[in-house]
Parts: structure tokens; sequence; C-alpha cells
């Protein structure tokens, strides 16, 4: 499995995708924005860029003539999605210390980059992944359908989630006041996002593996 996940990160991945993070996670150092859009961005760009590569490469063919399992497959796939994505969001945090360090004064009408709104990015991307990953394996191949599905639930997500956040008072304080009445709550809600990551990712790889193992290659 490590070989496939090698594999895909030397040969299936554009250099271009390892340099992304790093380009929309320096989107926080807007002061103010609607920072879902960063992590947002790994879903709009990255995804359908990635696979459209390995589409155009025969990966799926190239990978089946290799002696692995068609559940190695799928874990290496899984692996190098969530490599992605914690890139993603790791450097977003980064970039996310250096707007609080940078704009303490600032009114947050959004979401401020605070422990409890990366939680809500880890819950965002688990939604993502619950919905893609087990669409796409239906297939491995055709991806159209399942990255529209899972854009609508992540999308979803962060928009009521926000909306909560400009409608509610007591919302925006937990997430955006700068005081520390709210540290221990936004640490928990920081591991609960973490965790329901985790769960989701999991539970979409062993509902993939069910799907791919009834696809016929050709």
């Amino acid at each position: 499995m490590y070989n496939l996940v090698m594999k895909d990160l030397k040969l299936g991945v554009n250099p271009v995708f390892f340099i992304m993070p790093v380009l929309t996670g320096a989107l926080m150092l807007v002061p103010g924005w609607i920072y879902f859009i960063v992590l947002l961005y790994f879903c709009w760009i990255t995804i359908p860029n990635m696979l459209a590569g390995f589409r155009a490469q025969n990966d799926l063919m190239f990978t089946t003539m290799m002696p692995v399992t068609k559940r190695d497959i799928v874990k290496a796939r899984v692996s190098v999605i969530v490599i992605l994505e914690l890139l993603h969001i790791v450097i977003a945090m980064i970039f996310g210390i250096v707007n609080v360090r940078l704009y303490s004064d600032i009114t947050y009408h959004f979401f401020a980059p605070s422990m409890g709104f990366w939680g809500l990015g880890f819950a965002m991307l688990a939604i993502f992944n619950l919905i893609f990953i087990p669409m796409y394996y239906k297939t491995a191949y055709k991806y159209g359908g399942a990255l529209w599905a899972s854009l609508a639930g992540a999308m979803l997500f962060a928009g009521i989630t926000q909306w909560l956040g400009i409608a509610n008072a007591k919302v925006s304080d937990i997430f955006n006041s700068t005081g520390s009445d709210y540290s221990g709550l936004r640490l928990l809600i920081l591991i609960a996002g973490i965790a329901i990551f985790i769960a989701f990712t999991l539970i979409a790889y062993r509902i993939a593996v069910k799907r791919f193992l009834q696809v016929e290659i050709q």
C-alpha cells in the first residue's frame, strides 16, 4: 500500500497541488473574509483536476495490473486525498495564526480563524469525504456526479454554520470573541471536528471498498 501511495504522490499528483495549500492558505491573511472558502478550494480545484489527471493517465488500468488488491488501491487513493486535505488545513491554520497576530483588533462578521472554526473545517471536509469517496468508487472512473454531490454537502454545511454565526450572537461570541471565556469550548469543537473527520473518512473508505470490489475493470 505504501508503494501505491508513493506512486500517486510522485507520478500521479501534479506538483502544483503541493503548492496549492500555500497559495490558498495565504488567503487566510485577508482580514474578515469567509475562511471556509480557503478549504473549499481543495474541493473545487485540487480534487477534480487530480482525478482528471489520473483518468488521462489511465491510472486505474495500470494500477490493477500491479500485484495489489482492490482494497489496497482504495486505501492508497483515500490516503492521498487525506494527505492533501491535511496539507491544506494545517497550512491554512498556520496562516490563521498569523492572521490573529496581525489583526488583533478586527471585528469579525464571519468566523474568525479560531480553534472552533478549524473544528468546523475538519467537519466540512469529513462531509465531503463521506459523500465523495463512496460515490466515486461506484466506478472509480467517473467523478462528476460524486463531486457535485459532495460539494453540495460541504457547502451546505459551511453555509448553514456560517449563517448561524451571523444570525446568533451567542454562536458569534463562541467563535469570534478575543477573550479566553470560550477557549475550552473551542478546543472541544476542534477535537470533535477531528474525530468526525477520522470517523467519516473511515466509514467512506469501508463503503468504497465494498463498492469497488463489485466494479469490473475493462
